[in-house]
């Protein structure tokens, strides 16, 4: 099942139906059985054609966390952009670390959601876009859906000083969550493929794939790292961590396109701007 907070309210789409929900967005994803409340929630079906709604990301009052260096490829590129700073080291603890990376990214009204613009900053010089499944956690910290994330990075302030990463991965619309909230009777499958791809002047130059099941650490443990010492009333959403890595002669420029595919979740797609 999918959850779309739209303008309208909550579009529930199950078995190809659509139906409205017409609750608060918070409370609806809070339930502590979240699949168990939906699967009853089919009695106002409606006829709505979901390209031609306006879809906002699927977050409300929940903050937006995210997980690093938890794919190989992820490490070795972390260590390949701050060797000449001598933080390399850290990034391959880390990986091997009991304790995973987590780190905060956005307040909800700096998320951007499906179709909407996502950021670079102006005093960066290379950008990229990491795909990356997002779970939400309920307030209990159960994981109760998956949606799709991008986690919008400025590599060259990351790779300059460690210290730096609050400047490179939070900003204005240095996040972009949806198109909906996946919700599963069971945890999503690890041979589930996320991919990616970048046009620019409607031109592929960009494009990458990889399973779950690529990923080193495990979702529960993630989640259970982030609740330790947080308390969460709402809920979060907390974002993986990426394996897919342009090369590193590759950086975003204005109004290019990106898409985000999940398998079972859908597509993510957003145009990159600088802020006005």
């Amino acid at each position: 099942m999918k959850l779309f907070k739209t303008s309208s309210g909550i579009i529930l789409q199950s078995n190809n139906e659509n139906y409205l929900l017409n609750e608060d967005w918070d409370e609806v994803i809070n339930h502590e059985n979240l699949y168990q409340f939906l699967s009853t929630q089919n009695n106002n079906k409606i006829d709505a054609d979901l390209n031609e709604i306006k879809i906002s990301a699927p977050i409300g009052k929940q903050e937006l966390w995210a997980a690093g260096v938890t794919y190989l490829r992820s490490r070795d590129a972390r260590m390949e952009e701050s060797k000449d700073a001598g933080g390399a080291d850290f990034y391959s603890k880390v990986y091997n670390a009991e304790r995973p990376e987590l780190f905060f990214k956005a307040l909800p009204h700096r998320v951007a959601a499906h179709k909407e613009e996502v950021f670079i900053r102006k005093d960066s010089k290379w950008n990229v876009p990491e795909p990356e499944l997002t779970l939400f956690i309920n307030a209990k910290g159960k994981i109760q859906g998956y949606t799709i994330g991008n986690d919008m990075s400025s590599r060259d302030i990351e790779g300059e000083n460690p210290l730096y990463l609050p400047q490179a991965k939070t900003y204005e619309r240095s996040a972009a969550l949806g198109p909906c909230l996946y919700v599963p009777e069971n945890e999503i499958a690890l041979d589930t493929t996320i991919s990616i791809n970048i046009k620019r002047a409607n031109e592929k130059v960009f494009e990458g794939s990889i399973q779950l099941n690529r990923m080193k650490r495990k979702f529960d443990e993630l989640a259970s790292y982030l609740f330790r010492e947080c308390v969460f009333e709402h809920g979060c959403f907390l974002m993986t961590g990426t394996g897919i890595i342009p090369p590193n002669d590759f950086t975003l420029n204005e109004d290019d396109e990106v898409e985000i595919n999940i398998e079972h979740i859908g597509t993510l797609k957003n145009i990159v701007a600088y802020r006005k």
